[in-house]
């Protein structure tokens, strides 16, 4: 399972499926980390080994490409289906080894 870290506005609702389906998700609010700029997310990430789980889909692929050397980026398109985006999440990376450096984009059905 993976390694994740959730950014601000990520929604509470699809951490909870994806630690129901056993990822350990770590949520900005939790580490303490309110408030920071995009870039200081993803420099925690990398710190910690974790991929960033993000709705902000525009600064994470810019960053992705500042800062390739990261543990993952997981750029999600908003869907009120929450337990949907996480089952996509899930289904994206089921058969991934490594998900370092690497940019997933998760989006709607259809």
């Amino acid at each position: 399972m993976a390694r994740f870290y959730a950014d601000e506005q990520f929604p509470r609702r699809i951490v909870e499926a994806l630690q129901a389906l056993g990822h350990d998700v770590l949520t900005v609010q939790a580490a303490g980390k309110r408030g920071l700029p995009d870039e200081e997310v993803l420099a925690f990430a990398i710190q910690e080994n974790r991929v960033v789980l993000t709705l902000n889909r525009r600064h994470f692929i810019r960053l992705h490409h500042q800062q390739p050397n990261h543990a993952g980026i997981i750029v999600c398109k908003d869907d009120p289906d929450r337990e949907g985006i996480a089952m996509r999440v899930n289904a994206a990376i089921a058969d991934i080894e490594t998900l370092n450096g690497m940019l997933i984009r998760v989006n709607r059905p259809g």
